[in-house]
Order: structure tokens, then sequence, then C-alpha cells
């Protein structure tokens, strides 16, 4: 890892550790999820909150958003693809959470992996 992602990273826990629990918690096992899913995903502080790009310079893919409540994005920068069937042709890019339990896990996962495929 070198030193810019090394640094990136700190800032990520940085912004995630001075959520309020039970936030902080939920949005670090988040964090920790997109990494096992994209490895090769690298954190960064995106527009002020933690976000995932393909390297240090370039646009974030994924982001985590601490507003009313917590927020996983797919940025204007992945691929979309349309979401078909019912949805037709809208393309799904934010899913809100409050909590992640295995379910929660494995769409995120999923998510995340879409987003790198």
């Amino acid at each position: 890892m070198s030193s810019k992602d090394e640094k990136n990273l700190a800032q990520v826990i940085d912004k995630i550790a001075t959520m309020d629990e039970p936030r902080r918690s939920v949005m670090r096992h988040v964090h920790d999820l997109i990494l096992t899913a994209a490895p090769t995903l690298k954190p960064r502080i995106w527009y002020g909150m933690p976000a995932y790009a393909e390297s240090a310079s370039a646009p974030a893919l994924v982001t985590l958003r601490n507003d009313e409540r917590l927020n996983l994005a797919i940025t204007e920068k992945a691929d979309f693809r349309a979401a078909g069937g019912a949805d037709g042709t809208l393309m799904p890019a934010a899913w809100y959470f409050e909590s992640v339990d295995e379910e929660a896990e494995k769409r995120i996962s999923e998510i995340v992996r879409s987003v790198v495929a």
C-alpha cells in the first residue's frame, strides 16, 4: 500500500471514528465489508464522506453517508446497468440502512462487487 493510500485510509477511519454510536460501529462494519468484497478499491474522503475508488486519484465509485439515515451509494462514475423488470430503465444507486444483518451484508457485498466487475 502506498503512503497516499495509507493516508487516505487513515482519513476514512478517522472520519468514521467521529460518528456517534451505534452508527460508528455500523459504518465501520460496512467499511470492512466493502474492502472485503472489493479489495482493489481504495478508501478516501470524497466530498467529506468515506468513499472508495479504483485509485487514490480516481473518482469515487462507492460512498458512505452519515446523514439522517446511513447511506451506501454508487456514484455516477460507476458503470450503471438498468434494473429491468418492473423498474424498467431505472438504475438503482442508493441504499439506506440503520443496521446490517446477514442478508444486508450479502447485498452490500453484491452491490460493491458489481461496481468493480
